[in-house]
């Protein structure tokens, strides 16, 4: 099986509900207590420091971790060795039974996302020794993947559907993120619960093949290909797909949903602090020069790279990684966040993708959905950033937050696919806010709800652009077009006031074709009537619905620079619609034309040409 971009959590999970002793599963359960997944068992002391046991996952993040080792055992030379480190790497797909190894005092360490940690909360919370620091931040996942039926087209159509996803598996944490941005609950929609996560019969992506009544599913990328053909297709129902599948949404858009990190037991991060900070500089020293190799490896080769791979090939085995392109894919699709993301991560004040946001989240669904019955929180990592272990060894560590997007080629995009029909194939979720005539000011004391669901969603889809819609009423476009048209001659009118039809050069014409309307308007039908120029007062619509998007804009801006939270303005931007989509085409009253002056928000997919490229993305 190709792994090109395989996540973590979906391997790791692939073991979280097989072999430990469960009852017999039986599809649709609910979700599960963790404390009763992982079972009784004493807290032990970690004794076995020479070599100390690591676990790794199957997932790019963990290349990393070889690269710093030399392999399974730490090697001469090499960055952990270096660090007076002596490491034993130990595979440990199956989180369930990390989290045993770690109450035991096997390892002091719990490798996973964050959210699955939060799933476990409770469970190595409740002891005092093993209450868990997030000690390191390694990747975002971008290869976990909603794939939906044709009659999906964004996430608020998830409401009254049914979605298949695997219990207890990292899936769950992007669902809640998924349910929070489209304002859903999780009694908006019916949960069909998997025992696993690929590869099986009783796999999410294997139910929504079998079974109409699933109307979406969560998958990793291999079967999410298998679905619907790729990230940006469309199934057709040929070598396998789904006639009508597609991905609804995507880490590769959802981008701060799945963080992988390294947890560290509370009573052993105390006692051996310094022996910890030395293990993260040296994983972010590994961050640095893998980047730099995967760089040189794909403009001109690196042989050290390809020793990477190679490593990576023995550790995993063939099974998992038959070529070394699938070392080189695995490690392409996640994304290091370095030395820059952890500060940030663990440091950042009003940083909605941090810590505490992280916080927050995942004991609210590890409580609400039942998998814990107490808050039993996770300590940050409490490191000094500022201390020779890092600032000596690390060379990036003054990256500076910059522009994610080339703003003009976004705005120049988003203008492209809304002339060409394109935009609704492009949008992941969408809202508006509607104004007043002849309003130009926004505050956030009316807005204020709005703005902070822009806020969080631009944080949430990092690597999706918020379009800023400004649209406006046709009415008086309308009025000038018909007095300029009878003037001219050109249009006929009759009837009744109120039931009146029209015709154009003989042709009928119907008002609420606004497509039409405008094409005759730009083609010059209208024009040469200077008191009633529809020309004219479409472009004015046009400057004006632009002018409220960028005053919108604005507001947002001042709204987040006063809760102290950081916005990229490439991110999100204003683009003027004037009246090309109106609510109602052809409104009969203030009532009706009012539903047309409104702001939209849509979060939009745009071409990995509009982004900028950066080492860690943070």
């Amino acid at each position: 099986m190709n792994l090109h971009a395989l996540s973590p959590h979906a391997l790791m999970c692939l073991a979280v509900a097989a072999g430990i002793g469960l009852a017999p599963w039986k599809a649709g359960a609910q979700e599960t207590r963790f404390a009763d997944l992982v079972g009784p068992g004493a807290v032990g002391a970690v004794t076995a420091t020479a070599p100390l046991q690591v676990p790794f996952i199957t997932w790019g993040g963990d290349m990393a971790t070889f690269y710093a080792n030399g392999g399974l055992t730490t090697r001469p030379g090499s960055l952990f060795q270096k660090q007076n480190l002596n490491l034993r790497l130990v595979p440990a797909d199956d989180f369930i039974q990390q989290v045993r190894d770690y109450r035991a005092g096997k390892t002091p360490f719990l490798r996973g996302t964050y959210h699955m940690v939060g799933l476990a909360s409770e469970v190595i919370g409740s002891d005092p020794r093993t209450k868990g620091v997030v000690i390191l931040q390694m990747t975002w996942s971008a290869g976990d993947h909603l794939v939906a039926r044709d009659n999906l087209r964004t996430l608020s159509d998830l409401k009254g559907k049914t979605v298949a996803l695997q219990q207890c598996g990292p899936h769950v944490g992007m669902l809640d993120d998924v349910l929070r941005s489209a304002q859903l609950s999780w009694n908006d929609i019916k949960v069909v619960w998997t025992k696993d996560l690929t590869g099986t019969a009783e796999a999410p992506s294997e139910m929504f093949r079998k079974r109409a009544d699933i109307d979406a599913c969560f998958a990793i990328t291999p079967d999410m290909v298998g679905l619907c053909g790729g990230l940006a297709n469309t199934g057709t129902g040929a070598e396998g797909t789904v006639k009508g599948a597609r991905v609804l949404v995507s880490t590769a858009q959802l981008s701060r949903s799945i963080a992988d990190v390294y947890v560290c037991r509370k009573d052993f991060y105390d006692a051996n602090k310094e022996m910890v900070t030395r293990f993260v500089a040296a994983y972010l020293k590994a961050c640095e020069e893998i980047v730099d190799l995967k760089r040189q490896y794909e403009s001109a080769g690196s042989p050290r790279y390809k020793e990477l791979l190679q490593l990576t090939q023995d550790i995993y085995g063939k099974k998992t990684i038959p070529v070394l392109d699938d070392a080189h894919g695995l490690l392409a699709d996640c994304t290091f966040v370095g030395y820059p993301g952890n500060v940030a991560f663990f440091l950042e004040a009003g940083n909605l993708n941090g810590f505490e946001a992280f916080q927050k989240s995942a004991l609210d669904l590890a409580v609400t959905r039942g998998y814990a019955r107490d808050r039993m929180g996770l300590f940050p990592s409490g490191l000094d950033y500022q201390s020779p272990l890092f600032l000596n060894l690390l060379t990036k560590t003054q990256v500076e937050r910059g522009e994610r997007f080339r703003a003009e080629a976004v705005r120049t995009e988003i203008e492209q696919l809304s002339a060409g029909g394109g935009l609704d194939d492009r949008t992941i979720l969408s809202f508006t806010i509607s104004f007043e005539p002849n309003q130009t000011e926004f505050s956030a004391v009316q807005y204020g709800a709005e703005f902070q669901r822009v806020v969080e969603t631009a944080a949430r889809f990092g690597n999706a652009v918020v379009a800023i819609r400004g649209h406006a009423d046709p009415t008086k476009t309308l009025l000038d077009l018909v007095k300029a048209g009878m003037t001219r001659g050109v249009l006929k009118r009759v009837g009744t006031q109120g039931n009146y039809s029209y015709s154009i050069n003989g042709k009928p014409l119907d008002l609420a074709n606004t497509p039409e309307l405008t094409r005759l308007i730009e083609s010059g039908a209208f024009d040469g009537v200077p008191d009633n120029n529809p020309r004219e007062t479409m472009q004015a619509a046009l400057n004006l619905s632009r002018s409220r998007a960028e005053a919108v804009l604005n507001s947002i801006v001042d709204y987040a620079k006063g809760k102290g939270i950081t916005i990229d303005k490439t991110q999100i931007q204003p683009v003027g619609v004037g009246i090309r989509e109106p609510f109602v085409a052809k409104p009969g009253n203030m009532d009706e034309a009012k539903k047309n002056m409104r702001v939209e928000f849509r979060i939009v997919r745009v071409a990995a040409e509009a982004s900028k490229q950066a080492d860690f993305d943070f």
